[in-house]
């Protein structure tokens, strides 16, 4: 067997996939050891705070180890998969495919391109140890897996007398995930006494709560003249009933937008002004454009014409596209709109934008609208699609809801919230008649805009839904 150099393994390292980001957690590994890979070809999905994204390798050879489990978050900078290049790559294919043989492979992937330059960052990660077993073992001894574990032998399936250990203890850590520590720790679970049942000896979620259900081995090794310690109550701080609550890990998008929010709430003095709007005519014309040629194929909805509407309010209000610049303690005024989206995602609250949007048609801002709707949607949304917004709709109407008081997105002066469309009685021309009715909401930051401007641009936004004709004149 041949001998593998230092210098034919490449260390492929977390890049940073968006701007200034510090780590991301690896959602998914297409790869495992033994395979070969190319130039370009997708190896993991990640997670950042902002984004899912697909990271391919930069070069051709054989994956000699993974060095994080799937649900890992790892530091901007850390190796995460060795490569096996050049001559090292022949030496290593042969014997680590025998040991990945049962490994499933990814189906139904396609590679997607983006980029992967490596941050400078410094920082870094402890190492990860004890994970040299062979992946083909997927049912280790008890034995074996209380050496993975790094600590005595594994815990007996009945309580018995104690009993030396099946395998000589090493000082490491158990093998669990960080959400999987956490519960642990919340339940009172040594995770030494935990039998793992996971992959090279990962302790899950289910060996935890198992271990809680198992019988208490403590009669046992207790003194005989003393009673058996009382069950901890209900109420006891140390743990919580896992049938009655879910814990789940604040990480990801939704750590990141939790983050964003508390900063802007308690940074811009926030200002919410209501008003509600007879939409009939503005319904009708959508209505209209889904029958006109130039709009086939294209996403045609009331959100389109709010969307056309804000940016005329904005041309004639110029001073509302602005930001605060603290550290300068000048306002910046934007003479472009980057047209913030709010999307719920299943990974959490997402803002991408459509870059000048001032400067697109109907037709083409229908077409951008469609666009980002639907890469949200497959979890798509790049880092770069969601930055440099300078202000941003949210659609709270689509689940039923009137309004709401929106938070400002973290750089912008302003954010519009849209309520239902509803049938509702209203005085038209003298007479109380059914008219398609909602409420607009629209939160400024007081800092840079005053009650005046931000009336004008809501009152802006509100006539043209009301007489859509405007959107000619005034555009």
């Amino acid at each position: 067997m041949t001998t593998m150099t230092d210098s034919s393994v490449r260390e492929f390292k977390m890049p940073d996939v968006g701007e200034g980001l510090t780590e991301a957690e690896i959602l998914k590994w297409y790869v495992q050891p033994g395979d070969t890979v190319t130039d370009g070809q997708v190896v993991c999905e990640v997670e950042t705070a902002k984004a899912a994204v697909e990271l391919p390798i930069p070069y051709d050879g054989v994956v000699r180890e993974l060095h994080f489990p799937e649900g890992t978050t790892v530091d901007v900078g850390t190796s995460i998969i060795a490569v096996a290049v050049g001559d090292g790559a022949a030496a290593a294919a042969e014997p680590v495919q025998e040991a990945v043989a049962e490994e499933p492979k990814p189906e139904g992937r396609q590679p997607v391109l983006v980029g992967y330059g490596v941050s400078t960052s410094s920082t870094k990660r402890r190492p990860r140890k004890g994970t040299e077993a062979p992946a083909a073992a997927q049912a280790p001894s008890a034995a074996i897996q209380a050496e993975l574990n790094g600590h005595g032998p594994a815990a007996p399936a009945a309580p018995a007398a104690p009993t030396a250990p099946a395998a000589p203890v090493t000082g490491d850590r158990p093998l669990a995930k960080p959400p999987v520590r956490k519960l642990a720790k919340d339940l009172g679970v040594d995770l030494a006494t935990v039998v793992p049942s996971g992959p090279d000896g990962i302790i899950t979620r289910e060996d935890v709560h198992a271990a809680v259900a198992a019988p208490e081995p403590a009669q046992t090794a207790a003194p005989r003249s003393e009673p058996a310690a009382p069950a901890p109550s209900p109420s006891a701080p140390t743990s919580y009933d896992t049938t009655r609550e879910t814990r789940i890990p604040v990480k990801g998008v939704r750590k990141a937008t939790a983050a964003a929010m508390v900063g802007s709430a308690f940074t811009a003095p926030h200002v919410t002004e209501f008003v509600t709007v007879d939409v009939t005519r503005t319904m009708k014309l959508v209505e209209e454009l889904k029958q006109d040629k130039e709009y086939t194929g294209l996403r045609v909805n009331p959100l389109l014409l709010i969307a056309k509407a804000l940016l005329v309010a904005i041309k004639r209000n110029p001073d509302i596209n602005a930001s605060w610049d603290e550290a300068a303690q000048e306002i910046v005024v934007k003479h472009y709109v980057n047209l913030g989206i709010a999307a719920a995602t299943p990974r959490g609250l997402i803002v991408p934008n459509i870059k000048d949007a001032h400067a697109q048609t109907l037709p083409q801002l229908a077409g951008s609208l469609g666009e980002l709707v639907s890469t949200a949607r497959e979890g798509k949304t790049s880092p770069a699609a969601m930055q440099g917004g300078t202000v941003t709709i949210t659609n709270v109407g689509v689940f039923g809801v009137d309004t709401g008081t929106p938070i400002l997105n973290p750089g912008e002066s302003a954010i519009l919230a849209v309520g239902a469309i509803k049938l509702q009685p209203w005085v038209h021309k003298g007479k109380v008649k059914p008219r398609q009715v909602t409420t607009l909401a629209l939160s400024f930051d007081h800092r840079l805009v005053d009650g005046e401007l931000g009336s004008k641009v809501l009152a802006d936004v509100a006539a043209v839904l009301e007489q859509p004709k405007r959107l000619i004149s005034w555009a």
